[in-house]
C-alpha cells in the first residue's frame, strides 16, 4: 500500500515547513494557550488537507513555485481543521485524538473551548490577510459548514430514519466542505479558468465524503490502537453512519436497539455484530469507491505532473485504508 509519507513526496520540502510556521502562527501570548497549540500542532498529524492544498497548487503552477499565499492558505486550511477538531472533541466527550490526550481532557473544557475559538480567529485573521474576497468567503463557508454539520450531527443522535442522502449532506459539512473550498481557493489564487476552479472543488468535495465513508468503515473495522480511539464510538454515541444506516435496511432488531440507546448491558455489541453481519460494509465501501472515481475524474483537466499522479493516487490510498 502507497504510505501517506511518499504520496506526499512532491510537497515534502512544503510540509515540513508548514509545521514548522504552524506554532508561530498561533503566536499566543497566554502560556496555556500555547501549549495547548503545541499539543495540537505537535500531534503527528498526517496534514493530510494541507498536502493537498500545496498538491494541487503545485499542480496548477507546473514550471513556476508557488507563492506565499498558496503556502499561507495551506496553513491557514490546517488551523481551520485543528480548530474543528478540538470543537469536536469537546462536544464528544473524546479523551484521545491521534493516540494523544485531547486538549480538553488535558487543560479542561474551558481551555479547549477557548482554544478552538482562537485558532478559528487566528487563521480568520491570516485569511483576509491573503486579501482575496472570493477566498474568504469560501474559506468562511467552511466555518459555517462545520457548525452546521455538528449541529445535524447533534440533532440526528440515534434517529433510525436517517437517509444516505442526509448523512452525506452532513458528512459534506464536517469533512469535504474544507477539503473542496480550500482546494478551490488554491485555484482561484492561482488565477485558472472557472471551469478548473469548479473541478478543483468537485475533487475536494468527492475525495472528503470518500475520506469520511473509509473512516465511518473503520469505526467498526479498526482496531482501538489504528483509530487512536475505542472501535464502535460513533455508533455508541448514537452518531449513524453509512454502515448502520445500510444495516437498517436489513434487520428490523437494529432499529430497536439503537432506538433503545443500548440501555441494556450486550445492546452495543449485539448492534455492532449485526451491522457486521450485514452488507452495510460492503455497501458502504461500494459508496466510498464511488466518490473516489469521480474525484479522480475532476482531475482530468489538469496537465499530467507528479503533483496531479499524487492527488490520483490519493483516492486510491483512502481506499486502501480498508486492507
Amino acid at each position: 500500500m502507497t504510505s501517506v509519507t511518499s504520496l506526499f513526496a512532491p510537497v515534502e520540502a512544503d510540509l515540513q515547513v508548514l509545521t514548522e510556521n504552524l506554532k508561530k502562527l498561533v503566536g499566543a501570548r497566554h502560556p496555556i494557550l500555547y501549549a495547548a497549540a503545541e499539543h495540537l500542532f505537535g500531534a503527528g498529524g498526517k496534514r493530510v488537507r494541507p498536502a493537498i492544498v500545496l498538491l494541487v497548487s503545485r499542480a496548477i503552477m507546473l514550471d513556476r513555485d508557488i507563492t506565499p499565499r498558496h503556502r499561507r492558505l495551506a496553513e491557514i486550511t490546517e488551523m481551520i481543521h485543528t480548530a474543528s477538531l478540538v470543537h469536536d472533541d469537546v462536544v464528544d466527550e473524546s479523551s484521545m485524538r491521534r493516540g494523544l490526550p485531547t486538549v480538553h481532557s488535558r487543560f479542561g473544557n474551558a481551555v479547549a473551548v477557548l482554544a478552538g475559538d482562537f485558532l478559528f480567529a487566528q487563521s480568520s485573521w491570516y485569511l483576509a490577510n491573503l486579501d482575496n474576497l472570493e477566498v474568504v468567503k469560501l474559506l468562511s463557508e467552511v466555518i459555517k459548514d462545520f457548525a452546521e454539520g455538528e449541529i445535524q450531527q447533534g440533532l440526528n443522535r440515534f434517529d433510525t430514519s436517517l437517509s444516505i442522502e442526509a448523512y452525506l449532506e452532513k458528512s459534506y459539512y464536517k469533512t469535504a466542505s474544507l477539503i473542496a473550498n480550500s482546494g478551490k481557493a488554491a485555484g482561484v489564487l492561482s488565477g485558472v479558468d472557472r471551469t478548473l476552479v469548479d473541478n478543483l472543488y468537485g475533487y475536494g468535495r468527492h475525495i472528503g465524503l470518500a475520506f469520511q465513508i473509509v473512516d465511518d468503515i473503520l469505526d467498526f473495522t479498526g482496531s482501538t490502537e489504528e483509530l487512536g480511539k475505542p472501535a464502535g464510538s460513533d455508533l455508541k454515541s448514537g452518531n449513524l453512519t453509512a454502515p448502520t444506516l445500510f444495516a437498517l435496511e436489513e434487520n428490523p432488531l437494529l432499529e430497536a436497539l439503537i432506538e433503545g440507546e443500548f440501555s441494556e448491558d450486550g445492546d452495543l455489541e449485539e448492534a455492532i455484530a449485526i451491522i457486521n453481519q450485514s452488507q452495510g460494509i460492503p455497501r458502504s465501501r461500494e459508496l466510498a469507491t464511488h466518490h473516489a472515481h469521480l474525484a479522480v475524474e475532476h482531475l482530468a483537466s489538469l496537465q499530467p505532473s507528479d503533483s496531479r499522479q499524487a492527488l490520483i493516487d490519493m483516492a486510491d490510498y483512502v481506499l486502501k485504508r480498508l486492507y
